[in-house]
């Protein structure tokens, strides 16, 4: 049985959802929530607490590094590219094309950006920190403006129009 809880936090409503003994999904907004089907409300559950906990540090600036047991559900593709995304160093960002590599399948720039973009446990596996070789901040499922928001809680500047980050360490 799954369970899951909501918090509050900088990017609106998170809804946690955890199995019994891992997180398996972070929902934002008002995205489709497949994990919930079934799922019990749980305000005391372990893994629930400890991600909620983690969360805040890193909205409060005083966590880089989520210490979670996560079990998200996708393909034998999608799992390998959610593992390198865990591998990107908090304020840094990667290309596409740099975690295609990473994955050793250098032409697979929009096969990972489609694994990305469903990513099930969104800010803690990282998928903000991907943007295009050129900079331009590219799709983001939870929406642009919490991508921004993301890197700029990372310590990143973005152009006026959200279009483009100005600084960072991009690695191609």
């Amino acid at each position: 049985m799954n369970h899951y809880k909501t918090i509050n936090s900088p990017i609106g409503k998170i809804t946690l959802v955890a199995s019994d003994d891992d997180l398996i999904a972070l929902y934002v907004k008002n995205e489709e929530k497949p994990k919930m089907k079934g799922a019990e409300r749980n305000e005391s559950h372990k893994i629930l607490l400890l991600a909620e906990i983690q969360l805040n540090e890193y909205f409060k600036g005083k966590r880089q590094n989520f210490d979670l047991p996560l079990s998200p559900e996708g393909t034998e593709f999608q799992n390998k590219a959610w593992r390198a995304l865990s591998k990107i160093p908090y304020g840094e960002v990667w290309s596409y094309g740099k975690q295609a590599q990473y994955l050793k399948a250098p032409n697979a720039q929009r096969a990972v950006g489609g694994a990305n973009g469903k990513n099930p446990i969104p800010v803690i596996i990282p998928c903000h920190r991907v943007i295009g070789s050129t900079g331009k901040l590219t799709g983001f499922a939870g929406g642009m403006e919490m991508k921004i928001f993301l890197l700029k809680l990372e310590g990143h500047k973005v152009d006026p129009n959200g279009l483009k980050l100005l600084n960072g360490q991009l690695q191609f």
